[in-house]
Protein backbone atom coordinates (compact mmCIF):
# COMPACT_ATOMS: atom_id res chain seq x y z
CA UNK A 1 0.00 0.00 0.00
CA UNK A 2 2.74 2.93 0.84
CA UNK A 3 4.00 2.18 -2.48
CA UNK A 4 1.03 1.93 -4.90
CA UNK A 5 1.29 4.98 -6.98
CA UNK A 6 4.31 6.33 -5.67
CA UNK A 7 6.66 4.80 -8.04
CA UNK A 8 6.13 6.50 -11.14
CA UNK A 9 9.81 6.30 -12.44
CA UNK A 10 8.90 2.71 -12.99
CA UNK A 11 8.41 0.13 -16.07
CA UNK A 12 4.91 0.25 -17.77
CA UNK A 13 2.38 -2.21 -16.93
CA UNK A 14 2.82 -4.60 -20.28
CA UNK A 15 6.32 -4.96 -19.56
CA UNK A 16 4.70 -6.84 -16.74
CA UNK A 17 2.07 -9.21 -18.55
CA UNK A 18 3.96 -11.51 -20.73
CA UNK A 19 0.30 -13.01 -21.79
CA UNK A 20 -0.97 -10.22 -24.34
CA UNK A 21 2.39 -10.09 -25.57
CA UNK A 22 1.78 -14.16 -26.35
CA UNK A 23 -1.17 -14.03 -28.21
CA UNK A 24 -0.20 -11.01 -30.30
CA UNK A 25 2.77 -13.18 -30.82
CA UNK A 26 1.26 -16.48 -31.99
CA UNK A 27 -1.50 -14.08 -33.70
CA UNK A 28 -0.53 -10.89 -34.69
CA UNK A 29 -3.64 -10.06 -37.16
CA UNK A 30 -6.01 -11.12 -34.46
CA UNK A 31 -4.53 -10.16 -30.51
CA UNK A 32 -1.78 -7.57 -32.28
CA UNK A 33 -3.86 -4.65 -31.27
CA UNK A 34 -4.00 -5.97 -27.18
CA UNK A 35 -0.06 -5.60 -27.43
CA UNK A 36 -0.15 -2.12 -29.39
CA UNK A 37 -3.00 -0.34 -27.39
CA UNK A 38 -2.18 -2.37 -23.76
CA UNK A 39 -1.22 0.58 -21.88
CA UNK A 40 -4.66 1.71 -23.07
CA UNK A 41 -6.96 -1.01 -22.48
CA UNK A 42 -4.78 -1.35 -18.96
CA UNK A 43 -5.56 2.65 -18.16
CA UNK A 44 -9.35 2.34 -19.49
CA UNK A 45 -9.97 -0.94 -17.00
CA UNK A 46 -8.25 0.85 -13.98
CA UNK A 47 -10.26 4.19 -14.61
CA UNK A 48 -13.17 1.99 -14.12
CA UNK A 49 -12.16 -0.25 -11.06
CA UNK A 50 -10.75 2.94 -9.11
CA UNK A 51 -13.97 4.80 -10.07
CA UNK A 52 -16.20 2.02 -8.28
CA UNK A 53 -14.05 1.53 -5.59
CA UNK A 54 -13.77 5.35 -4.56
CA UNK A 55 -17.65 5.66 -5.11
CA UNK A 56 -18.74 3.06 -2.78
CA UNK A 57 -15.37 2.49 -0.49
CA UNK A 58 -13.73 5.70 -0.63
CA UNK A 59 -10.53 3.80 -1.16
CA UNK A 60 -8.40 2.30 -3.88
CA UNK A 61 -8.67 -1.14 -4.82
CA UNK A 62 -5.49 -2.11 -2.77
CA UNK A 63 -6.60 0.47 -0.26
CA UNK A 64 -9.57 -1.22 -0.08
CA UNK A 65 -8.49 -4.83 -0.13
CA UNK A 66 -6.25 -4.04 3.48
CA UNK A 67 -9.59 -2.59 5.23
CA UNK A 68 -8.46 1.13 4.57
CA UNK A 69 -10.44 4.26 3.34
CA UNK A 70 -9.63 7.78 1.96
CA UNK A 71 -10.78 10.85 4.03
CA UNK A 72 -10.20 14.64 4.03
CA UNK A 73 -7.54 16.36 5.57
CA UNK A 74 -9.74 18.48 7.72
CA UNK A 75 -10.98 15.11 9.08
CA UNK A 76 -14.87 16.28 9.06
CA UNK A 77 -15.97 13.83 7.47
CA UNK A 78 -13.70 10.97 8.48
CA UNK A 79 -16.05 9.26 10.93
CA UNK A 80 -18.11 8.08 7.60
CA UNK A 81 -17.49 6.97 4.07
CA UNK A 82 -17.41 9.17 0.96
CA UNK A 83 -15.04 11.59 -0.12
CA UNK A 84 -15.90 15.14 -2.02
CA UNK A 85 -16.27 15.35 -5.13
CA UNK A 86 -12.90 17.40 -6.11
CA UNK A 87 -11.19 14.64 -3.44
CA UNK A 88 -12.80 12.34 -5.69
CA UNK A 89 -11.82 13.00 -9.06
CA UNK A 90 -8.08 14.19 -7.89
CA UNK A 91 -7.59 10.45 -6.45
CA UNK A 92 -8.62 8.89 -9.69
CA UNK A 93 -6.56 11.23 -11.69
CA UNK A 94 -3.34 10.53 -9.35
CA UNK A 95 -4.48 6.39 -9.28
CA UNK A 96 -5.26 5.82 -12.61
CA UNK A 97 -4.54 8.67 -15.45
CA UNK A 98 -1.18 10.04 -14.09
CA UNK A 99 0.64 6.52 -14.38
CA UNK A 100 -0.71 6.15 -17.86
CA UNK A 101 0.58 9.78 -18.78
CA UNK A 102 3.87 8.43 -17.03
CA UNK A 103 3.90 5.61 -19.25
CA UNK A 104 3.69 7.08 -22.57
CA UNK A 105 6.21 10.02 -21.48
CA UNK A 106 9.00 6.81 -20.73
CA UNK A 107 8.34 5.10 -23.89
CA UNK A 108 8.47 8.42 -26.23
CA UNK A 109 11.73 9.48 -24.46
CA UNK A 110 12.91 6.32 -24.92
CA UNK A 111 12.42 6.00 -28.29
CA UNK A 112 13.72 9.67 -28.78
CA UNK A 113 16.78 8.69 -27.22
CA UNK A 114 17.34 6.11 -29.57
CA UNK A 115 16.95 8.13 -32.68
CA UNK A 116 19.67 10.54 -31.10
CA UNK A 117 21.83 8.13 -30.75
CA UNK A 118 22.17 7.49 -34.07
CA UNK A 119 21.57 10.73 -35.24
CA UNK A 120 24.64 12.81 -35.94
CA UNK A 121 22.61 16.56 -36.55
CA UNK A 122 22.94 18.96 -34.23
CA UNK A 123 20.09 20.97 -32.89
CA UNK A 124 18.80 23.61 -34.81
CA UNK A 125 15.53 24.93 -33.28
CA UNK A 126 14.35 26.48 -30.51
CA UNK A 127 11.98 23.80 -29.65
CA UNK A 128 14.84 20.90 -30.45
CA UNK A 129 17.19 22.67 -27.65
CA UNK A 130 13.98 22.97 -25.33
CA UNK A 131 13.53 19.09 -25.85
CA UNK A 132 17.21 17.89 -25.27
CA UNK A 133 17.34 20.25 -22.05
CA UNK A 134 14.46 18.63 -20.55
CA UNK A 135 15.81 14.83 -22.13
CA UNK A 136 18.68 15.88 -20.06
CA UNK A 137 16.63 17.24 -16.56
CA UNK A 138 14.65 14.30 -16.73
CA UNK A 139 16.51 11.91 -14.53
CA UNK A 140 17.07 14.54 -12.03
CA UNK A 141 13.31 15.21 -12.14
CA UNK A 142 12.51 11.50 -11.29
CA UNK A 143 15.31 11.87 -8.67
CA UNK A 144 13.81 14.54 -7.09
CA UNK A 145 10.62 12.82 -6.96
CA UNK A 146 12.02 9.44 -5.10
CA UNK A 147 13.55 12.24 -2.94
CA UNK A 148 10.35 13.61 -2.06
CA UNK A 149 8.79 9.90 -1.61
CA UNK A 150 11.61 9.08 1.02
CA UNK A 151 11.33 11.81 2.67
CA UNK A 152 7.40 12.13 2.86
CA UNK A 153 7.61 8.60 4.31
CA UNK A 154 10.27 9.26 6.91
CA UNK A 155 8.05 12.39 7.86
CA UNK A 156 5.08 9.34 8.13
CA UNK A 157 7.08 6.97 10.31
CA UNK A 158 8.23 9.90 12.95
CA UNK A 159 4.86 11.13 13.06
CA UNK A 160 5.39 14.35 11.57
CA UNK A 161 2.93 14.10 8.45
CA UNK A 162 -0.56 12.91 8.27
CA UNK A 163 0.21 11.07 5.00
CA UNK A 164 2.79 8.45 3.61
CA UNK A 165 2.44 9.23 -0.42
CA UNK A 166 3.03 12.64 -2.07
CA UNK A 167 -0.17 11.68 -4.16
CA UNK A 168 -2.18 11.35 -0.90
CA UNK A 169 -0.85 15.20 -0.10
CA UNK A 170 -1.93 16.05 -3.62
CA UNK A 171 -5.71 14.80 -3.78
CA UNK A 172 -5.67 16.09 -0.19
CA UNK A 173 -6.76 13.05 2.06
CA UNK A 174 -5.27 10.70 4.38
CA UNK A 175 -5.58 6.88 5.10
CA UNK A 176 -7.79 5.87 7.72
CA UNK A 177 -8.72 2.17 9.03
CA UNK A 178 -12.30 1.33 8.32
CA UNK A 179 -14.97 1.31 11.09
CA UNK A 180 -17.45 -1.35 12.26
CA UNK A 181 -20.02 1.44 11.36
CA UNK A 182 -18.06 1.83 7.37
CA UNK A 183 -18.69 -2.03 7.13
CA UNK A 184 -22.09 -1.52 8.15
CA UNK A 185 -23.14 1.03 5.75
CA UNK A 186 -21.44 -0.69 3.06
CA UNK A 187 -23.35 -3.97 3.21
CA UNK A 188 -26.63 -1.36 3.44
CA UNK A 189 -25.74 0.25 0.24
CA UNK A 190 -27.78 -0.87 -3.17
CA UNK A 191 -26.38 -2.98 -5.42
CA UNK A 192 -28.10 -1.57 -8.02
CA UNK A 193 -30.11 -4.87 -9.03
CA UNK A 194 -33.42 -3.19 -8.16
CA UNK A 195 -34.34 -0.37 -11.09
CA UNK A 196 -36.85 2.01 -10.43
CA UNK A 197 -39.60 2.83 -13.28
CA UNK A 198 -39.78 6.25 -12.66
CA UNK A 199 -35.43 6.41 -13.27
CA UNK A 200 -34.58 7.84 -16.73
CA UNK A 201 -33.05 5.45 -19.23
CA UNK A 202 -29.48 7.17 -18.68
CA UNK A 203 -29.65 6.62 -14.85
CA UNK A 204 -30.93 3.42 -15.21
CA UNK A 205 -27.76 2.79 -17.65
CA UNK A 206 -25.51 4.06 -15.31
CA UNK A 207 -26.65 1.94 -12.51
CA UNK A 208 -26.33 -1.81 -14.83
CA UNK A 209 -22.90 -0.01 -15.86
CA UNK A 210 -21.92 0.99 -11.82
CA UNK A 211 -23.30 -2.86 -11.37
CA UNK A 212 -21.12 -4.69 -13.51
CA UNK A 213 -18.25 -3.23 -12.73
CA UNK A 214 -19.05 -3.78 -9.23
CA UNK A 215 -19.66 -7.51 -10.13
CA UNK A 216 -15.73 -7.23 -11.53
CA UNK A 217 -14.53 -5.69 -8.95
CA UNK A 218 -15.57 -8.01 -6.31
CA UNK A 219 -14.88 -10.88 -7.99
CA UNK A 220 -11.08 -9.38 -8.33
CA UNK A 221 -10.78 -8.91 -4.68
CA UNK A 222 -12.48 -12.39 -3.27
CA UNK A 223 -9.85 -13.66 -5.95
CA UNK A 224 -6.92 -11.56 -5.41
CA UNK A 225 -6.03 -13.39 -2.35
CA UNK A 226 -5.92 -17.18 -4.07
CA UNK A 227 -3.82 -15.57 -6.77
CA UNK A 228 -1.40 -14.34 -4.49
CA UNK A 229 -0.78 -17.33 -3.05
CA UNK A 230 -0.22 -19.36 -6.03
CA UNK A 231 1.70 -17.14 -7.29
CA UNK A 232 3.85 -17.19 -4.62
CA UNK A 233 3.84 -21.22 -4.73
CA UNK A 234 4.96 -20.67 -8.94
CA UNK A 235 7.70 -18.35 -7.73
CA UNK A 236 9.20 -21.21 -5.21
CA UNK A 237 8.62 -23.85 -7.14
CA UNK A 238 10.72 -22.69 -9.78
CA UNK A 239 13.16 -21.07 -7.59
CA UNK A 240 16.74 -22.29 -7.88
CA UNK A 241 16.83 -23.31 -4.25
CA UNK A 242 13.79 -25.50 -4.97
CA UNK A 243 14.88 -26.51 -8.34
CA UNK A 244 18.56 -28.16 -6.88
CA UNK A 245 16.22 -30.33 -4.29
CA UNK A 246 13.50 -31.50 -6.99
CA UNK A 247 16.79 -32.74 -8.99
CA UNK A 248 18.20 -34.53 -6.05
CA UNK A 249 15.36 -36.09 -5.58
CA UNK A 250 14.48 -37.31 -8.44
CA UNK A 251 17.56 -38.53 -9.59
CA UNK A 252 18.44 -42.61 -9.95
CA UNK A 253 18.82 -43.92 -6.34
CA UNK A 254 21.80 -46.15 -5.64
CA UNK A 255 21.16 -49.48 -7.43
CA UNK A 256 20.39 -52.55 -4.86
CA UNK A 257 22.35 -55.38 -4.69
CA UNK A 258 21.84 -57.66 -6.71
CA UNK A 259 19.29 -59.92 -4.69
CA UNK A 260 16.22 -58.79 -7.11
CA UNK A 261 17.76 -60.32 -10.59
CA UNK A 262 15.37 -62.30 -12.45
CA UNK A 263 16.89 -64.63 -13.46
CA UNK A 264 17.08 -68.20 -11.53
CA UNK A 265 20.73 -67.80 -11.13
CA UNK A 266 22.61 -65.62 -8.34
CA UNK A 267 25.44 -64.40 -9.34
CA UNK A 268 28.47 -65.14 -8.36
CA UNK A 269 29.82 -62.72 -4.97
CA UNK A 270 33.45 -63.87 -5.32
CA UNK A 271 35.36 -60.10 -5.84
CA UNK A 272 37.55 -60.80 -8.88
CA UNK A 273 34.38 -62.77 -10.67
CA UNK A 274 32.59 -61.58 -13.60
CA UNK A 275 29.17 -61.57 -13.02
CA UNK A 276 28.36 -62.42 -16.91
CA UNK A 277 30.82 -65.05 -17.72
CA UNK A 278 31.43 -65.70 -13.99
CA UNK A 279 35.47 -65.80 -14.79
CA UNK A 280 38.16 -64.11 -13.28
CA UNK A 281 38.04 -60.48 -14.59
CA UNK A 282 40.34 -59.42 -17.24
CA UNK A 283 40.38 -55.82 -17.86
CA UNK A 284 38.29 -54.25 -15.56
CA UNK A 285 35.57 -51.89 -16.66
CA UNK A 286 32.78 -50.61 -14.48
CA UNK A 287 29.68 -49.65 -15.63
CA UNK A 288 28.62 -45.99 -14.50
CA UNK A 289 24.83 -46.35 -14.34
CA UNK A 290 25.15 -49.17 -11.62
CA UNK A 291 28.42 -49.02 -10.24
CA UNK A 292 28.82 -53.14 -11.11
CA UNK A 293 32.38 -54.04 -12.26
CA UNK A 294 32.82 -56.59 -15.75
CA UNK A 295 35.25 -57.89 -18.21
CA UNK A 296 35.38 -55.57 -21.14
CA UNK A 297 35.03 -57.82 -23.43
CA UNK A 298 31.83 -58.92 -21.61
CA UNK A 299 30.18 -55.85 -20.72
CA UNK A 300 30.75 -54.29 -24.07
CA UNK A 301 28.94 -57.09 -25.71
CA UNK A 302 25.83 -57.14 -23.34
CA UNK A 303 25.86 -53.03 -23.34
CA UNK A 304 26.04 -53.21 -27.09
CA UNK A 305 23.26 -55.34 -28.02
CA UNK A 306 20.78 -54.54 -24.78
CA UNK A 307 21.55 -51.06 -24.23
CA UNK A 308 21.03 -52.17 -20.33
CA UNK A 309 22.89 -53.12 -17.24
CA UNK A 310 22.66 -56.83 -16.77
CA UNK A 311 22.28 -56.47 -13.31
CA UNK A 312 20.05 -53.86 -12.62
CA UNK A 313 18.08 -53.32 -15.84
CA UNK A 314 19.36 -49.26 -16.06
CA UNK A 315 19.71 -47.77 -19.10
CA UNK A 316 23.22 -47.51 -20.37
CA UNK A 317 25.27 -47.18 -23.51
CA UNK A 318 28.96 -47.56 -24.34
CA UNK A 319 29.96 -44.25 -23.27
CA UNK A 320 29.23 -45.63 -19.54
CA UNK A 321 31.83 -48.21 -19.81
CA UNK A 322 34.44 -47.19 -17.33
CA UNK A 323 38.15 -48.67 -17.79
CA UNK A 324 39.55 -49.44 -14.30
CA UNK A 325 43.30 -49.62 -13.96
CA UNK A 326 45.14 -51.27 -10.89
CA UNK A 327 48.53 -50.94 -10.01
CA UNK A 328 49.13 -54.58 -10.88
CA UNK A 329 48.05 -54.63 -13.98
Amino acid sequence: IMFEGNQLCSSSPAEHHPKSKILATSNPARYGVLWRRFDEIYAILDVLLQHHFLSRTSASFSENFYGLKRVGEDSTHAAHLGLHRREHWHSLFLLALLPYLHTKLEKILARQRDEDDFSIRLPQSFMQKLYRAFLAAYPFVCMAWDGWVFCQQLLYVFGKTRTHSPLLWLAGVKLSYLTANDIRSLDLKPSGSALSPSQSFREKFQRLVSTAVGGVAVSLSSSLSIGVFFLQFLEWWYSSENQSTVKSLTSLPTPPPPLHLHSQETPPTHIKVCPLCRKVRTNDTALATSGYVFCYKCIYVYVKTNHRCPLTGYPSGLQHLIKIYTPDG
